[in-house]
């Protein structure tokens, strides 16, 4: 069995990983981690659910990480980096799908990748990580003659926009014309903008109610228009895909370095 700790225990995705880990045939939940002063610390982590796991929610790091082999974290980018820490001292490897991370962050989970392995996803969902190389596909066919813009929405509470996987799309949208992001990326308009800049990538966030998560990427011609969508009704998707993350991650065999979900789907070859 597969141990694995599971951060943000009490969380909407927390709730879900800690879910799909006790229904997994090949996993067993090793702890469970929240923030201090969480309603949940203390509490049985299947609580929520009727079920008993032996397994209490914590705030201590290191009890909390129990002799897991693998966390899988989707908190805030100050604590991933501080589970991150604990996980390179103890030699647990990680699955991180937190998102909002700033180039700092990012270097800084690069840092920690050299000492174990880490799978870092914007999107943990299969079916998202097949349409990156859809978009990747249809980008490189399409050319310079079709503008682009990436429409997503997501729930009231989320804190960060545009999403981690709308700027995902971004990224693969950009290398695929081979321009960088941060001078072609419009993340915003406001007032007298001026025609659409040639070669512009466009973004549009949308926040409300209990959406779980829609991405669209709208590739506009002159008489066509071709979208490529993927639309999250439930976040199980996202849970399925973290475990199929911590399934790699776990190979005896897997070096220490920072690897995505094309690694885990082999959609790099």
């Amino acid at each position: 069995m597969l141990k694995i700790a599971i951060a943000g225990a009490s969380g909407r995705m927390g709730r879900m990983l800690v879910e799909a880990v006790l229904g997994s045939g090949d996993c067993t939940l090793a702890g469970a981690l929240d923030a201090p002063g969480s309603a949940a610390l203390g509490q049985d982590a299947g609580a929520f659910a009727g079920r008993h796991t032996g397994v209490a929610v914590t705030a201590d790091l290191r009890a909390g990480l129990g002799d897991a082999a693998v966390l899988i974290d989707f908190t805030r980018p100050e604590g991933t980096l501080a589970h991150l820490a604990v996980c390179r001292e103890r030699g647990v490897r990680a699955v991180v799908g937190t998102t909002g991370f700033t180039p700092a962050q990012r270097a800084e989970i690069a840092a920690h990748a050299q000492h174990l392995p880490i799978v870092l996803a914007p999107n943990m969902s299969v079916g998202v990580n097949v349409v990156l190389r859809l978009l990747e596909q249809a980008a490189r066919a399409l050319g310079a003659g079709y503008d682009i813009e990436v429409l997503e929405s997501h729930h009231r509470h989320k804190v960060d926009a545009p999403s981690g996987t709308a700027l995902a799309m971004g990224e693969v949208l950009a290398r695929a014309r081979g321009v960088e992001l941060a001078t072609h990326g419009v993340f915003a308009r406001h007032g007298h903008t001026g025609e659409r800049p040639a070669g512009s990538i466009g973004f549009a966030a949308l926040r409300g109610g209990d959406i779980v998560g829609e991405h669209t990427v709208l590739f506009a011609g002159t008489g066509e228009r071709i979208e490529i969508a993927h639309k999250s009704t439930s976040r199980a998707n996202y849970a399925d895909g973290s475990l199929r993350a911590a399934r790699f991650l776990a190979s005896t065999e897997r070096a220490a370095g920072l690897y995505g979900m094309a690694d885990v789907l082999g959609l790099t070859h």
